[in-house]
């Protein structure tokens, strides 16, 4: 089979994510050890449709792996939206294999990427390979995704450098971190940092109890600060979202706005802002607080784009140039309708359709357990 390739394509769609470019890399290594032209689609799935392209050289592009975000740039495109059938879509969009000159296509993306690439192998028996792309590693077919422990470390470094502020003006700091509806990037970030109180999607929180109670025991247990990370899609429970807030309904959040692939823009409700905004018209923590002394004072901070900026760190590097290796040999050994995957320490091949269904933090999960022992053992371990 790998004769009988000559050119392959290369495109990033969705979100940038530092290892972007460490994929491409790999890609073109192994892909110019084997012979193999490579060119690179530009915005995604959007070049795809349009024709854009580049000439991909290597010679050009010496360590590139070292670079963050994609030189191909990016888009949120869904190229089936409005389609009457799938299927005639998918035969339609394979056709522009022979528009583009390419012989293979590496899709490089997340779910809803990714899911394009397994519906063009599914309807039109298209030679895609697939790479696993998402910063909040909420892919079901990988343990890790490239990029998101480069986001991890920056969310943390973030939260510490924020407990300084938080310790000088005994301040209540509402961190949000990016988690459309995976918890991973909260959760991770928010245990490295030592955050007093982590709210993830998977488990919708009780204000009340999850937050109003924790910071008045935190506060009669000596704390003069809180850190409190949040993902941008965590979410209240009916019961409290009816009893406890003020500031916002079901209502107001069934109405959010929604991107291409149908999913809701959560990182416009502010979820951090709406948290703040609660805790002010709560006299009774205002007064628990000035009782024990402490200023009663909250802010909200938003790490949001920043969280996908700089380079990569050495493992996502790493992952990237392995991811790209993978990529290409799959190519190469014409096993398309595949994604490359990390399982432990190695380098697999499952399906796409497989590949591209999400996961979410189980309750069984020992990060879970340490979430709630971190809330849990430190204000009690001050108790007298």
């Amino acid at each position: 089979m790998g004769n009988q390739i000559k050119k392959i394509g290369i495109l990033t769609g969705g979100g940038d994510c530092p290892g972007l470019n460490s994929v491409l890399y790999g890609i073109m290594l192994k892909a110019y050890d084997a012979g193999i032209e490579c060119i690179g689609i530009l915005k995604g799935w959007k070049g795809f449709i349009d024709n854009e392209f580049i000439k991909l050289d290597i010679a050009d592009h010496d360590d590139l792996h070292t670079v963050g975000g994609t030189i191909l740039y990016t888009s949120r495109t869904n190229p089936f939206e409005g389609a009457d059938s799938k299927e005639e879509r998918a035969k339609e969009l394979t056709k522009k294999f022979e528009d583009l000159g390419i012989d293979a296509l590496i899709a490089i993306g997340g779910d809803d990427s990714l899911g394009v690439a397994s519906m063009l192998y599914q309807f039109a028996d298209a030679k895609v390979v697939g790479c696993p792309k998402t910063i909040d590693n909420d892919l079901a077919g990988t343990h890790y995704t490239f990029g998101f422990w480069s986001a991890v470390q920056l969310a943390s470094n973030a939260m510490d450098n924020l407990t300084t502020t938080a310790r000088s003006h005994q301040r209540v700091f509402v961190v949000e971190v990016m988690g459309r509806d995976a918890g991973f990037l909260a959760m991770y970030s928010g245990i490295s940092a030592g955050a007093d109180i982590i709210l993830i999607p998977e488990t919708p929180f009780d204000l009340e109890k999850d937050v109003i109670d924790v910071l008045k025991k935190r506060v009669n247990a000596g704390y003069s600060y809180h850190i409190i990370a949040t993902s941008e899609g965590a979410y209240p429970n009916a019961e409290s979202l009816d009893r406890d807030f003020k500031t916002i309904s079901k209502k107001k959040i069934d109405k959010l706005p929604k991107d291409t692939f149908g999913n809701p823009l959560l990182a416009k409700l502010s979820m951090s802002k709406i948290i703040v905004d609660e805790l002010n018209l709560r006299d009774d923590l205002k007064q628990e607080f000035q009782r024990n002394g402490v200023v009663f004072e909250c802010r909200n901070v938003v790490l949001g784009h920043t969280m996908r900026a700089g380079t990569p760190n050495s493992f996502d590097r790493i992952l990237g140039l392995r991811f790209g290796l993978a990529a290409m040999k799959l190519v190469l050994e014409g096993k398309f309708g595949n994604m490359v995957s990390l399982q432990g320490n190695k380098i697999e091949t499952i399906p796409l359709s497989e590949g591209v269904k999400k996961k979410h933090i189980t309750p069984e999960n020992d990060k879970m357990e340490l979430r709630d022992l971190l809330v849990k053992i430190r204000y009690l371990s001050k108790q007298k």
